[in-house]
């Protein structure tokens, strides 16, 4: 199977490995819902590493080179802020980094549309203070000034922490918080929103690329990040988007003991016919997957529009049942049993008569 490659996955699950093999997908949502329950709405998914190689053979020496995963994330979310004019990208801590954000930049530089990032640092950030005046004489001016260590500010700083109350993860939470702008990024020392929150005894420090947000207001879109994992974790239990085997005969088997300095399997195709049984597989891995982002969608749609009509049918054995919104997954149980009674009670109908009666 194309695409495979080793990963590493952070975990407190003693049963997970630290080092998988599978694929590393990047997928872009839109915030979506109201005040009674929130989705990330899968907009599109790919295949963002293990298939250099493979993308390397339809371009150029010149273009061969595939930008990181990290890049690509950012390229993707632009290009779907432009159907808004703004937007924020909510993104976890792996996606601070310098090529990040001078990529941004250069979104920035070529169109009028505007997005900032909304993420988290690691806990072992420095960050720099803007640069002092420049001295009379020669030499040029300073870049930065000193530099902070954020995570010692938790203990330095403690008496400057304010305290509010938000509505996070669907309940009232008591927090403490401390907003700074600083510098950060080696060599590109770029100025960003540093907060630093602390909630129930655990320590974050939460980042923005716009200074003109509130502090309360990074906390409570940071919380929201968390709904791209529930979005991955209904695709894989409900609609099973990632259970798909597709593989070619044409792939070089996987090496699981592959050096850096050792050549890759696929360097070794040099095949046409190959080659293009191995792009057609990667194409229909991705076109699964996209078919599974669209009825993933089309059930959290059908759960903000319809949850409260029927509530009574709403209901999943081993769940408990929602007041207000639905889950993704009473829903398709919802809709199979009322296809397959329609069909029961039916039998002269087909598929075919079905969706003719529709477009009526």
């Amino acid at each position: 199977m194309p695409g495979v490659k080793k990963l590493h996955q952070e975990s407190e699950n003693v049963a997970k490995g630290e080092y998988i093999f599978g694929h590393l997908f990047g997928a872009i949502g839109i915030l979506a819902g109201d005040s009674r329950k929130w989705f990330c709405l899968p907009l599109f998914m790919n295949l963002q590493d293990g298939v250099q190689t493979v993308l390397g053979w339809k371009k150029s020496a010149s273009e061969s080179q595939t930008p990181s995963n990290v890049v690509q994330m950012i390229e993707q979310g632009f290009e779907v802020a432009k159907s808004f004019g703004q937007a924020l990208l909510l993104l976890n801590r792996y996606f601070l980094s310098v090529p990040a954000l001078e990529r941004l930049n250069a979104c920035h530089l070529a169109s009028e549309t505007r997005m900032h990032l909304v993420t988290k640092a690691k806990s072992n950030v420095v960050a720099y203070e803007r640069p002092p005046a420049k001295k009379p004489g020669l030499g040029q001016p300073p870049k930065r000034g000193q530099a902070v260590k954020l995570k010692e500010l938790f203990a330095t700083r403690a008496a400057d922490f304010q305290t509010t109350t938000l509505a996070l993860y669907g309940k009232e939470e008591t927090i403490q918080f401390l907003c700074l702008d600083l510098l950060w990024g080696q060599g590109l020392y770029q100025e960003l929103r540093f907060v630093l929150v602390v909630h129930e005894g655990c320590c974050s420090i939460l980042v923005s690329t716009d200074l003109s947000l509130a502090a309360t207001d990074i906390i409570r879109l940071y919380s929201y990040r968390f709904k791209i994992e529930c979005t991955f974790q209904e695709m894989k239990q409900v609609t099973h988007a990632f259970g798909y085997r597709f593989w070619s005969k044409s792939m070089p088997k996987l090496n699981r003991f592959l050096r850096k300095e050792e050549v890759h399997p696929l360097e070794t195709v040099t095949n046409e016919h190959d080659r293009q049984r191995i792009q057609k597989t990667i194409q229909a891995i991705e076109g699964f997957v996209t078919c599974q982002c669209i009825a993933m969608g089309l059930l959290q749609l059908v759960d903000l529009q319809f949850s409260g009509r029927t509530s009574g049918l709403f209901f999943s054995y081993l769940r408990t049942p929602s007041h207000t919104v639905v889950s993704e997954a009473s829903v398709a149980a919802y809709l199979r049993k009322s296809i397959f009674r329609l069909f029961a009670q039916n039998p002269h109908l087909s598929i075919t008569k079905i969706i003719k009666a529709g477009k009526r």
